[in-house]
């Protein structure tokens, strides 16, 4: 069985592109997980993508998860609220000045307490600023992403709020996949 995807890919061709999201009221942090940990990475990207089919690095090995977070300018930021880790934004710098945002997302029980946008203005923010961390790295040029029909209902607004603008949009048929959840069987009836 399949189902048809909508892909969309999305841009900032400039800083000033960015308009960012009131900050949330309350204890609400962003911080940087500066020490790549493969244990930590997939606790976000199973509690954030479990429900929304996220399935690309389910099959990682250890070893796999280590040489994707030790890459050079790659960045994962985590919103905490009252010290709860409730989402995440993974940033990979690429070639020629382009910086992507490979995962956003927020764990479902944090969904719609205005977290998301707060998220996304940090990240797009250190995605511009992300050449002054990586001494060597070319300074940005281009933050993108794409985002799909699985996706969370608001992320295509929260992005086009935020200044991206839609560069391509792709169609494909996938095979159906069941939701993987944040541990095997969590999603089971």
């Amino acid at each position: 069985m399949s189902i048809t995807v909508t892909t969309w890919s999305l841009e900032q061709t400039s800083p000033s592109d960015l308009r960012p999201s009131a900050a949330p009221e309350g204890d609400v942090r962003i911080v940087r997980a500066e020490v790549p940990s493969p244990e930590f990475s997939r606790f976000l990207y199973t509690a954030v993508g479990g429900d929304i089919r996220w399935t690309d690095r389910l099959g990682l090995t250890y070893a796999q998860w280590q040489e994707a977070l030790n890459r050079p300018g790659t960045e994962t930021w985590v919103v905490y609220e009252k010290g709860t880790p409730a989402g995440y934004v993974e940033l990979e710098a690429q070639d020629e000045g382009a910086v992507e945002i490979v995962y956003f997302g927020l764990i479902p029980a944090f969904r719609g307490r205005r977290l998301g946008g707060h998220l996304l203005s940090h990240g797009v923010a250190r995605a511009w600023d992300l050449a002054e961390r990586w001494p060597g790295r070319a300074p940005t040029k281009r933050v993108w992403l794409h985002t799909c029909s699985k996706d969370g209902e608001h992320a295509m607004d929260n992005y086009l709020r935020r200044g991206f603008t839609l560069f391509e949009t792709k169609v494909e048929e996938e095979p159906e996949v069941p939701m993987p959840g944040p541990w095997p069987g969590a999603y089971a009836i």
